[in-house]
């Protein structure tokens, strides 16, 4: 799956845009707070409805404008698709393939692979589980729909799990319904704890690998899945903590407290690592990520690598640039130096200046 080309109208900093892209190696290059991270936002939120920021729609949404629209032509095996999406300050987004309106924004999931690298991905390994979660969800999302679907119930039920334990202050009686909130919370919390504990042996099998050779054979790294309760106990612990979280007015038993750990021999680099390890495993989780897409899907993901190279020394730079291969890539960096230096083979390249996008000759 390549992406062809994309639309922007009132999206953040750009009133309008449209660009194509080479189905190799594309470059945006300007200025730092000239809009190139956007219009790689704008493509991840085009594949998953969701910004890698954490964004809401509204904050998308250009300023003193009511709405935004992203619309994307995607290709696979000489088939071209059009996806078209609606964002607005009031209401949930709307989505069409190709003009056919879609009921659930999960329903897009999965049809555009993308992985996304930026600095901050870097620090995944020594920040906090949420973190790690977050790159977790957002993968097996694309990869597979049953866990999203239930993820999303999941999610919904924690929040009205904990809005009854917050009325439950003022009406005790309420405390009856709790246990129909349970069940729901156990059906689908286990089966987000089987899905995570196969992505664990999935990753494995493929991180190791590329983690040895990134280390130059120095380092072996596994990574291990630590579920906040085993399913076989889920039941049994959520009614041990039952008085706790009525105090608290929290859930505190379940897999939105699931953790993963990296380890490298018998060190724990999340908290033991140095910070040059941790670097390495965040990059090596990253290129697994791109070669698990691979695997499962049969096809190759979209590549957006925002301004990462400026954080990585010349060996994991190269590495990086060399794994590539095959893949579209879109690229932003404040400038081509470090493409040229590197003899990298590059196919489209765009200045990006003050929310104008001016493409370059080929370099």
């Amino acid at each position: 799956m390549i992406i062809k080309s994309i639309e922007l109208a009132d999206y953040r900093n750009y009133d309008s845009l449209s660009m194509e892209f080479h189905r190799g190696t594309n470059i945006l290059f300007g200025d730092n707070a000239q809009g190139k991270t956007n219009i790689l936002e704008a493509i991840f939120v085009a594949a998953t409805t969701k910004s890698h920021r954490g964004s809401k729609d509204r904050e998308i949404i250009g300023f003193d404008k009511e709405e935004a629209h992203i619309r994307t032509y995607l290709e696979k095996d000489g088939v071209e698709t059009r996806v078209d999406m609606h964002l607005r300050k009031s209401k949930s987004k709307g989505i069409a393939i190709d003009g056919q309106k879609i009921k659930k924004a999960a329903d897009l999931m999965g049809l555009c692979n993308v992985v996304f690298f930026s600095p901050e991905d870097l620090g995944i390994i020594k920040n906090g589980p949420a973190e790690r979660r977050r790159f977790v969800d957002m993968e097996l999302c694309q990869l597979d729909s049953f866990y999203l679907y239930n993820l999303n119930h999941y999610n919904k039920i924690v929040n009205q799990r904990n809005k009854l334990l917050k009325d439950m202050y003022l009406n005790p009686d309420l405390r009856e319904t709790l246990s129909i909130w349970d069940m729901q919370l156990v059906s689908f919390g286990n089966k987000i704890i089987e899905r995570r504990k196969l992505f664990e042996e999935q990753l494995n099998e493929i991180i190791y690998g590329i983690h040895k050779k990134l280390s130059g054979d120095k380092e072996e790294l596994t990574i291990h899945y630590e579920p906040d309760v085993k399913t076989e106990e889920f039941e049994k612990k959520l009614k041990y903590n039952q008085e706790r979280d009525i105090k608290s007015k929290m859930t505190s038993v379940g897999p939105h407290r699931d953790d993963f750990s990296f380890v490298v021999g018998d060190i724990d680099i999340r908290k033991f690592g140095s910070q040059g390890q941790q670097r390495t495993a965040a990059l090596s989780l990253k290129l697994s990520e791109i070669e698990l897409v691979k695997k499962l899907t049969k096809d190759t993901p979209v590549l957006l690598l925002d301004d990462v190279l400026s954080e990585l020394d010349s060996n994991r730079q190269n590495y990086l640039l060399n794994s590539i291969g095959d893949i579209q890539t879109i690229i932003t960096c404040t400038g081509l130096e470090e493409f040229v230096n590197h003899r990298f083979e590059i196919d489209k390249v765009y200045r990006v200046a003050e929310g104008t996008v001016s493409c370059m000759n080929q370099v």
